[in-house]
């Protein structure tokens, strides 16, 4: 598999305080990356740290296969837009002006790009609407345009959903997987609102206190937390018995529960146990959350 970012045993500390510790994360080329933990987690430290805002303590991290210590690190670097912690916009200047100010930096030889820019992120008919006057929505779609000039293969979101309202979640979502789908830019998005991320992402590395905890794609944490009926019975034996000869997945969880990964055709299990001299105490469906996944994962207890 090939990646566009790869950190190995990365650390930052300040001071006394370690934000980041032997944090190791592999992000594959044209995936979104969610990037999951609380606040204080060290999300946004990692992102600063990959975007050359501020320098490792130890370890190293690979950008399109340039190492951080390499000169050839800030070629790579042109290939990633990044909207970090909050979007840096001219609140006196309006959307077309924002990108021109921004074209200007990168040092791009013309504008003719940007009204193609602000049309992908629903900005084409803000006219000479200044950004102060923009909803939150519209700042924070502004700054991705803004990270998207210079034609990035790599975004980088810093909590894009943080104080928007519904409506605004939505938006960000939909321009997130256009960008994905249609122009293939990679995406690694830090987020604690995992409903939202768990409709986007298509790998996630769970962080707690500036270190890995996990990382797995969209497709093995599916089956992780996959729907399951978990029945409780009085013999869990018989129950396998009748499991087996019913053709079932299951997984025994203790001597009177087990889970089963099918359509449960209750009556018939009812009447099979019953021939086996078993009984069915409770029966219940239960599919387990993204959020319930990593709060277990980090230990939901000390929460």
């Amino acid at each position: 598999m090939e990646y566009v970012l790869q950190t190995r045993a990365l650390g930052k500390r300040y001071g006394s305080l370690c934000a980041l510790k032997d944090l190791t994360m592999h992000v594959p080329k044209g995936a979104i990356y969610g990037f999951v933990g609380k606040n204080g987690a060290g999300k946004t430290t990692l992102i600063r740290v990959v975007c050359g805002l501020q320098k490792p303590s130890a370890g190293e991290y690979t950008l399109y296969g340039e190492r951080n210590s390499s000169r050839g690190i800030h070629k790579a670097r042109r290939r990633v837009g990044a909207v970090v912690e909050t979007p840096s916009v001219y609140l006196d200047m309006t959307a077309k002006d924002n990108l021109k100010e921004q074209y200007r930096i990168l040092g791009l030889p013309s504008f003719e790009d940007i009204p193609q820019l602000l049309d992908l992120v629903g900005l084409s008919d803000t006219g000479k609407k200044k950004a102060k006057h923009f909803s939150l929505g519209m700042r924070q779609r502004l700054g991705i345009a803004m990270a998207l000039a210079g034609d990035p293969d790599l975004l980088v979101l810093d909590e894009p959903a943080n104080g928007l309202d519904p409506q605004g979640i939505v938006e960000i979502r939909e321009l997130l997987l256009k960008l994905n789908r249609e122009r293939q830019i990679t995406v690694l998005i830090s987020s604690h609102i995992l409903d939202e991320l768990s409709r986007l992402a298509t790998h996630y590395g769970f962080i707690d206190r500036g270190h890995m905890v996990r990382e797995i794609s969209a497709e093995e944490l599916e089956s992780v937390c996959r729907k399951c009926t978990c029945v409780e019975v009085t013999d869990i034996k018989a129950l396998a018995r009748v499991l087996d000869a019913m053709g079932m997945e299951y997984q025994i969880l203790s001597g009177q529960t087990a889970d089963i990964y099918a359509k449960v055709p209750i009556t018939k299990l009812a009447l099979a146990l019953w021939e086996e001299g078993c009984e069915l105490v409770s029966i219940q469906e239960r599919e387990e959350s993204l959020e319930s996944y990593y709060i277990n994962l980090v230990g939901g207890g000390r929460r």
